[in-house]
């Protein structure tokens, strides 16, 4: 496929084209690390979609070869549920069937990607990275322009008054020194250790409080330098507290300082330590506090995509192996060309934006607290440390994507579009600092979301022409707060949402926050219109973030048997405002919690009373379990009810194989409109909860074992397994480190989210009524019958 015209290559071009020769010594080539096995690059056993860098694609449908008609109701029949089975999942009858008949035998495809050759001005002044497909600079935090040499001044402080001489609070208030290119506090010049965070309280006096219980309050109108700067070491200080001496107890520190800030280690913040970026830059770029600062050749959120002059012996997985077309003719008097490079991929394939880092890495490299939106984080040893955020699925999701054998630079080809908006990241630093202003928005972190998501509407289809071809339908939006996408601008309602929360407003027609910061009731309808928080017959409910715990899965705690689980039904969380602690709000989990406390509480309320129907296998409390997932595998039913919005219960549930019990209406869980539910969980309305222990006692012994063995075979759909894997190949290839949750998760060989979440889109590609009428001319890698069919 090579053609080289003579006298028209310039040396520059020659070293292009000859690492592109070199590609065909090169892609085959796979890393095959020795046990424990974490090479889940090949083939895992039961698997039925390739996952991320899969050698090969899937199973081997026996009917593969013979391409003969297929009527799919007759090979793929329903069972007593109405549902049909694939790869161990019971999914509703018509998406199974077609799954069964179809996925299955889906074949490669020749996809045509384009490597972009458009430079930036100035290559961004060391300040960015150049999208080098549109040309255009994504600046660092605190940098902006055209060509990223304009430095912003982005203050710690609100203006300032006689009454409040820092201005009013806000995360990033600073009474030391404020980089102004990241509203970060820091100690500064003159200390010992100027680069040490002096994060929110720690530069402040306290207040005493009347009660001597009460906790210490900020007085954020006094500053406390003569502590924080003190050499004094009988007195608290921090910017001159030397680590080795204060680990001894040889001077005193303030409590209150702490190390708050991405990318520090140790009680003095005193070990540089990996940042959280998206796949950690994919070994082509650094880690500057939460966005990727690209290698040359390199660029995108996470520096996975190549340019012209990056070499193909480092290409990702999803690009190889490839045939490049170097052209015939070059004028390298311009721009450099592009490079068209034919890669062999299944379908559905998938179009990731690559937005500006607004919308994802800024957000990342501004944050005030290490934990916010992240699912990791790293310790001294540089090891990772996995977090409890359950809004960490869309950053899980999100690196799947960009890591998988299903991604695709070319729009045209590309059958779906992810639009990466970090909303998690939004929300939880609404109120970092000044430039993040709440004020136009009331105060409501909902509205601030809402903006978000319409900018980057905008962005798209002033930039790109995909939206247009199908008014957005085809293109994914993932909204990961409580209430999920409630609060989507008007204009991308027609595409499809990721959420959590599958609110059909059938019931619950309002915001069911307890939280006034999110409740998206007051937003007006010429932004929101008013769309309903969930379309089952678009959307998709995902399982949230949940920590890859080593105990759980080694002791196979969702395999235990039916005579193991001795407690009837169990749920243990905030039961409301009539228990000590609980939440006050009579709007908490719309009262479902509370009812259910009222009936069958096992723990006794203020008033020392039991629930009216409490029963000895029947666990029903707010006392947090001491090990709550191995009560979770001693149940038979779980409880799944809301809290602010969605709660984690289905997944606890699932990934501990008990049954879950679905007490919501109108509110759909995880794969509810894709998977059989009836097969796994019991829906009850919130009306029947008084009967609800006799509905579950009526269960005979045959059906209680058939749902106990289906929660078993769809568990592992509930857990990011993939993302999980991407980290264990990137400690092990960095480091050699091989840790025990990677041990575990590298043993799972069932469909996980990502998996399922692929053969959803699948399903869709070819069932969706509105791309029936598109007309859309495309190699699909399946019999006619396949895209045809939709029984």
């Amino acid at each position: 496929m090579f053609s080289i015209q003579k006298g028209r290559c310039s040396w520059s071009l020659y070293a292009t084209i000859a690492s592109v020769v070199a590609l065909v010594s090169v892609v085959h080539l796979f890393w095959f690390p020795l046990t424990p096995s974490l090479d889940y690059f090949r083939l895992v056993q039961k698997t039925c979609v390739p996952i991320n860098g899969s050698a090969d694609a899937s199973i081997k449908n026996i009917n593969e070869s013979k391409q003969q008609p297929i009527d799919l109701e007759y090979q793929f029949p329903a069972d007593l549920h109405k549902a049909v089975f694939y790869c161990g999942a019971p999914w509703k009858a018509e998406i199974g069937r077609w799954l069964s008949g179809c996925d299955s035998i889906t074949k490669e495809v020749d996809i045509v990607e384009t490597i972009g050759g458009s430079g930036c001005k100035n290559d961004c002044s060391g300040q960015g990275v150049c999208n080098q497909e549109l040309g255009q600079c994504w600046c660092f935090h605190g940098y902006s322009g055209e060509g990223c040499s304009e430095r912003q001044q982005l203050d710690c402080n609100f203006p300032a008054s006689p009454e409040q001489p820092y201005g009013r609070w806000v995360v990033s208030i600073c009474s030391a020194y404020c980089d102004t290119t990241r509203a970060m506090c820091f100690c500064g010049e003159g200390t010992k250790y100027p680069n040490r965070p002096v994060a929110e309280a720690c530069g402040f006096q306290f207040k005493l409080p009347s009660d001597p219980n009460a906790h210490k309050l900020s007085d954020w109108t006094k500053a406390d330098l003569d502590n924080i700067f003190t050499t004094n070491i009988s007195k608290p200080g921090w910017c001159n507290v030397d680590p080795a001496e204060a680990y001894a107890l040889k001077v005193k520190f303030k409590e209150e300082c702490d190390c708050k800030y991405d990318g520090l280690w140790g009680r003095f913040c005193e070990i540089p330590v990996l940042s959280t970026c998206i796949n950690q830059c994919s070994g082509h770029g650094h880690c500057r506090g939460g966005f990727c600062q690209c290698s040359s050749g390199w660029y995108g959120v996470d520096c996975s995509i190549p340019s012209v002059v990056s070499s193909v012996r480092e290409w990702p997985q999803w690009l190889r192996p490839a045939k490049i077309d170097v052209p015939d003719s070059l004028n390298l008097t311009g721009k450099v060309v592009n490079l068209n490079a034919v890669v062999k991929k299944k379908r559905p394939l998938i179009y990731v934006y690559d937005l500006p880092p607004s919308f994802n890495s800024l957000l990342l490299e501004g944050r005030h607290y290490k934990l916010e939106c992240v699912n990791r984080i790293y310790d001294e040893k540089n090891a990772t440390l996995w977090t409890e955020q359950l809004y960490g699925a869309q950053i899980a999701l999100y690196e799947s994507i960009l890591a998988s054998p299903y991604r695709t630079l070319n729009g045209e080809e590309a059958d779906f579009f992810f639009v990466p908006v970090l909303d998690s990241c939004i929300i939880t630093r609404a109120y970092d600092a000044p430039h993040l202003s709440m004020q136009e928005h009331r105060g409501l972190r909902s509205s601030l979301t809402l903006e978000f998501y319409k900018k980057a509407y905008d962005h798209i289809v002033e930039q790109y022409p995909f939206w247009n071809r199908s008014s957005g339908r085809d293109h994914l939006w993932f909204f990961s707060w409580d209430e999920g996408a409630c609060y989507a601008p008007k204009e991308i309602w027609n595409s499809m949402m990721l959420v959590h929360w599958g609110n059909t407003n059938s019931k619950h027609n309002h915001s069911t926050t307890a939280y006034w910061a999110d409740n998206w009731d007051t937003i007006s309808s010429s932004r929101r219109g008013k769309h309903p928080c969930f379309d089952p017959q678009k959307d998709l409910v995902l399982p949230s973030w949940k920590i890859p715990d080593v105990n759980s899965i080694s002791k196979k705690l969702w395999s235990r048997p039916r005579d193991k689980r001795k407690t009837l039904f169990f749920f243990n969380g905030n039961l409301g405002p009539a228990y000590q602690n609980g939440r006050p709000e009579a709007s908490y989990s719309m009262g479902i919690r509370q009812k259910l406390a009222e009936e069958f509480g096992s723990s006794p309320n203020k008033d020392g009373k039991l629930g009216k129907q409490h029963a000895e296998d029947v666990i029903v409390t707010p006392i947090r379990s001491k090990n709550y997932h191995e009560d979770l595998a001693s149940s038979t039913f779980c409880g799944v009810f809301p809290g602010d919005g969605w709660s984690g219960r289905m997944e606890d549930s699932v990934l501990q194989g008990c049954i879950p019990v679905v007490i919501q209406d109108g509110i759909f869980l995880p794969y509810e409109n894709v998977l059989n539910y009836d097969s796994f969980a019991v829906r009850i309305r919130e009306d029947d909860i008084p009967n609800l222990i006799n509905i579950l006692r009526a269960f005979n012994e045959t059906e209680i074992e058939f749902k106990l063995a289906n929660v078993q075979k769809i568990g592992q759909r509930f857990l990011y397994r993939d993302s999980v894997m991407l980290e264990a190949k990137r400690q092990k290839d960095a480091y050699g480190r091989v840790e025990d949750w990677a041990v575990e998760f590298s043993k799972l060989v069932e469909d996980d989210v990502f998996a399922t979440f692929v053969q959803v889109l699948h399903y869709k590609l070819h069932n969706d009524p509105w791309r029936q009428l598109t007309g859309v001319n495309k190699e699909f890698g399946l019999s006619r019958e396949c895209y045809t069919n939709t029984k």
